[in-house]
């Protein structure tokens, strides 16, 4: 079992309130809107056919939008200026060797959407994102991952996350900065 919130879910979230959220605190200073209905999720900067930057979620999904605005969070400003941020996609079924690079670039968006779960109390599980090969995630990435989310309940997450987690806090009424709901699981 991976860790993940260790309460009940109270409130059923909508990809519609995320969409509204992140859009309230982004739209007008980075020139970026949240829209959910991808086939698949992408990070699409302004064009000559868009004149605002998308970060396109899979579907309606939560838990999709949760991880996009992570690794927008993430994205400098140059990166912030090429589709899907340049990064390159290994699909599913990765070797070992490809899984433990995706796990060391995976680190902090997991943790950061992990933070964003909580604060809008909402569901989480670590993601090794690699069904088909039968590689879950290893213990290591599931350590760093609980220590990166453990750092951000001391010192200040990066200034967008920030921003974002705070308005989902107060939107949600929750209280994402607390120790305890980031525990490895016991066995």
């Amino acid at each position: 079992m991976l860790p993940g919130r260790n309460f009940a879910v109270n409130k059923i979230i909508s990809a519609d309130q995320l969409v509204r959220i992140f859009n309230g605190l982004f739209t007008d200073s980075f020139n970026t809107r949240l829209e959910g209905g991808g086939d698949e999720p992408i990070y699409l900067p302004a064009n000559d056919a868009c004149d605002y930057h998308r970060l396109v979620f899979r579907s309606d999904y939560v838990s999709s939008a949760l991880h996009e605005i992570s690794h927008w969070c993430i994205a400098g400003e140059q990166r912030r200026q090429l589709e899907d941020f340049g990064y390159w996609y290994n699909p599913d079924g990765r070797t070992k060797s490809q899984q433990r690079t995706f796990e060391q670039v995976e680190i902090k968006p997991q943790a950061m959407e992990w933070m964003f779960s909580v604060a809008a109390d909402h569901g989480f599980n670590i993601s090794a994102d690699n069904l088909s090969a039968n590689i879950g995630a290893s213990q290591n990435f599931v350590v760093s991952v609980v220590s990166q989310v453990k750092a951000w309940c001391e010192v200040p997450m990066p200034n967008r996350s920030l921003a974002f987690t705070r308005a989902l806090s107060e939107y949600f009424g929750t209280e994402p900065f607390c120790f305890d709901h980031y525990c490895l699981p016991t066995t």
